[in-house]
């Protein structure tokens, strides 16, 4: 699941970063953004991958 969580990981990492500069650049966008990452991050809570981990699935809750 090493290569599963570290897809999860980056969609997460791409998110985030589509988030932070829909805001830069205030773009009307911002929401669809947002809703993005909520998404990949609801998708890592799902699979029990820690989107800010490295190595490793489980989330430290």
């Amino acid at each position: 699941m090493d290569g599963y969580a570290e897809a999860v990981r980056e969609r997460v990492r791409v998110a985030r970063a589509a988030v932070a500069e829909a805001r830069e650049a205030a773009d009307p966008y911002v929401p669809v953004a947002e809703d993005d990452l909520d998404d990949a991050l609801r998708l890592a809570s799902s699979v029990d991958v820690d989107p800010d981990g490295g190595p490793g699935n489980a989330s430290p809750v």
